[in-house]
């Protein structure tokens, strides 16, 4: 039975793996469907090349630096067990192998979030250097704060407020540093050429593809809740409650949404995506009218912070990562302190003070993280495409093909 029970966690573990590696592919197409035509190409290399950089850096560097696990002992000592002759790195049936892959999907979401922020204007080569500085060094460095309690961090919330820093599935440790991040990588950039009038005007740029843009929303959505109920990690912790307060946060993001942004397709796939983001942190802990109210709340605040950035502050974030993913990403690791208490229904544990500090701490960082990793590029090796470039596209200036190629001889 408890070889049964181990293979049981291995495969729970890699089909969420799988499920948050399918993931990508929504952001490809979420991407895809956003940015014009004469960017699509790269839209869909650099996400599936981010992940492979993603993959060694965490391998190599990142996991380690997250959990203190390296792949250059054998996993049998890993994983806690004697050394078996023969074993090596299949000990407990490879666990620790899956839980490394299932992990990886988490941190490889990092350059997803951050490329549909970037996309239109960024050197391809440049940014794949940043992938792997923020995959291999300061995404596991907050990572392993919060869920692996590096350098006392979650003893020193718990001492302050009561309770330890709250985050299931990664409100914070992925989506708010994946979207503040973001922000400092946008900022440097740079907004679009003729994306503003000399009078400061903002000029439309309409999305490529709604049926793009749609299906990456729902790729995305069926793999999320791979994303928060396999957080559990293990057969034994899954629970019904996380699946039920995903669907109910996604709803009320599209509903909000839907209202807020005056029917708009993209806002209302998006509202999706922002209630999800919201519910990632309490979804193991909240009752699921809080978990519908917390995304219906973050419907709203995407809609407002992307109109803000396009409009008033003036930073050009294509697909509004920094509004999806790190203010409602700050604002679901803030709820859970609040629709996470007994009180309010939810399953207790949490403390407003420790939610409150631990999300505001992971913004900051992923902020700062994002500005000196952007901005060091920016002043050495470039982060930008010449305005040549940017004008003939990504596609044609990086890849030396278009979406379309067929469209493309037939208008020569």
């Amino acid at each position: 039975m408890e070889a049964f029970q181990t293979a049981s966690d291995v495969f729970f573990v890699l089909m969420g793996a799988i499920m948050v590696l399918a993931m990508h592919a929504g952001f490809a197409f979420l991407e895809v469907g956003t940015v014009r035509k004469k960017n699509q190409v790269n839209a869909l290399v650099k996400i599936i090349v981010d992940f492979a950089v993603s993959t060694i850096a965490y391998f190599f560097i990142g996991y380690g630096v997250a959990y203190g696990v390296d792949f250059f002992s054998n996993a049998a000592v890993l994983s806690g067990s004697a050394m078996v002759d023969g074993q090596h790195l299949f000990a407990s049936s490879g666990y620790d192998l899956v839980k490394f892959f299932f992990l990886l999907t988490f941190a490889a979401a990092i350059p997803a979030i951050i490329s549909g922020g970037i996309a239109e204007r960024a050197r391809f080569y440049p940014q794949l250097i940043a992938t792997a500085i923020l995959v291999g060094i300061f995404y596991p460095l907050f990572e392993g704060l919060v869920w692996n309690n590096n350098f006392g961090f979650q003893d020193m919330i718990e001492a302050t407020f009561g309770a330890p820093f709250h985050d299931f599935a990664g409100s914070i440790v992925v989506h708010a540093v994946g979207g503040w991040i973001a922000l400092g990588a946008v900022v440097s950039l740079g907004v679009r050429r003729g994306r503003y009038t000399k009078t400061g005007g903002l000029v439309g740029i309409p999305p490529s593809n709604i049926p793009f843009l749609a299906l990456g929303s729902w790729v995305l959505c069926v793999g999320w809740f791979g994303f928060n109920v396999m957080s559990a990690q293990s057969i034994s912790g899954i629970t019904g409650l996380v699946a039920v307060n995903s669907l109910m946060a996604m709803v009320g993001g599209i509903l909000t949404a839907l209202v807020a942004g005056r029917n708009d397709p993209g806002f209302v796939h998006n509202g999706a995506l922002a209630g999800l983001v919201a519910v990632c942190a309490g979804s193991d802990v909240m009752h699921p009218i809080g978990a519908l109210v917390t995304g219906g709340i973050a419907g709203v605040l995407f809609v407002w912070g992307f109109n803000q950035c396009q409009t008033r502050w003036k930073i050009d974030d294509v697909l509004g990562v920094w509004p999806l993913h790190g203010m409602c990403g700050l604002m679901g690791g803030i709820a859970c302190g609040i629709f996470g208490l007994e009180a309010l229904g939810g399953m207790g544990g949490v403390s407003f003070g420790a939610q409150l500090a631990g999300s505001l701490i992971g913004a900051v960082f992923a902020a700062i993280a994002g500005f000196v990793v952007y901005g060091t590029i920016k002043r050495t090796i470039g982060l930008r495409l010449s305005e040549e470039d940017e004008f003939d596209g990504a596609d044609i200036s990086i890849h030396k093909i278009g979406a379309y190629p067929e469209d493309d001889l037939r208008a020569s």
